[in-house]
């Protein structure tokens, strides 16, 4: 390479790495960190937002929703709460939430009571719903790996393969949306509803689908090769994955910046808070906030 191709070189290398280096800056200060809440907990998941901006979690082995409020208290939301795992309030302010106890899916009201959504798939038993997303219309897209739990009377699954599947608000079976996927986990969808994100963590990537207007999932395309667990998106279009702390990704799938975890595993994340800058973490035995410049859309 002679002086001036090196030089050439150099510039545009310069230039990519500014932008991604401004990128970074808009997302959060230099030197933020995320910020101990508790670590009082057994395994944290399924953080979701409501209007106010107060969020809410699960510590599913026992049993328990809890509550982050914006006056930055803890407190216990709901015991004996369907060994909950994921977890998205609607537009209604009704908390749907994945009850692993009896792999079902349900709907919790403000006031805390419980409606049962679905109880099982033309009669056989569920996998386990993981993790969901709401879409505009009030439908939910819910992914339904195996994972067997001490909990559990069976020991295996009723069904054929692990997928995603759509629950129409309007019917009461769901279909399957996505049948592709070796192991899907963490999901969630655009504001517009255009797209779906699924992490598939039995293959270590995260995938990107179109949403039809019936819908229907297509185009499935290879969006980062990471493996996931929780996602969510900020008003950027930017993904967060959690997993080995989060990792953020641009809506082209470049990855812009990742926020370290002092935790063996970091399940899931939201934007919470009356602005909706405040990233919740939910991290094995504890939860983490930290502060961002950018706002989430959940």
């Amino acid at each position: 390479m002679n002086f001036r191709k090196f030089l050439n070189f150099f510039g545009v290398f310069s230039v990519l790495f500014a932008n991604v280096s401004a990128q970074n800056k808009a997302l959060f200060d230099a030197g933020e960190e995320p910020r101990l809440i508790s670590r009082q907990f057994v395994f944290t998941e399924g953080p979701a937002v409501n209007k106010l901006g107060d969020i809410f979690f699960t510590d599913q082995p026992n049993n328990r929703i809890w509550k982050y409020g914006n006056d930055g208290k803890l407190s216990v939301f709901m015991e004996n709460a369907g060994r909950p795992n994921g977890m998205y309030f609607d537009r209604k302010g009704n908390l749907i939430v994945c009850a692993d106890e009896h792999n079902r899916l349900w709907k919790i009201s403000p006031e805390g009571k419980v409606k049962v959504l679905l109880k099982d798939l033309n009669g056989k038993l569920l996998n386990g719903p993981n993790d969901l997303w709401v879409d505009k219309k009030g439908g939910i897209y819910f992914t339904d790996p195996y994972y067997q739990r001490d909990y559990w009377t069976r020991t295996k699954t009723q069904l054929e393969g692990e997928k995603v599947y759509y629950l129409d608000n309007s019917v009461l079976q769901p279909v399957i949306a996505d049948e592709t996927l070796k192991k899907p986990n963490g999901i969630v969808g655009t504001p517009d509803g255009n797209y779906l994100y699924v992490a598939d963590i039995g293959d270590g990537k995260i995938y990107k689908f179109n949403i039809d207007t019936d819908g229907t999932l297509d185009d499935r395309q290879v969006f980062a090769e990471q493996t996931a667990d929780g996602l969510t998106l900020d008003e950027q279009g930017n993904l967060y994955a959690a997993g080995n702390g989060i990792t953020i990704y641009n809506p082209k799938g470049q990855k812009l910046a990742h926020i370290a975890v002092p935790e063996p595993w970091t399940a899931n994340v939201c934007f919470g808070g009356k602005d909706r800058r405040t990233l919740f973490i939910t991290a094995s035995k504890a939860v983490y906030v930290m502060r961002m410049n950018v706002r989430g859309v959940e």
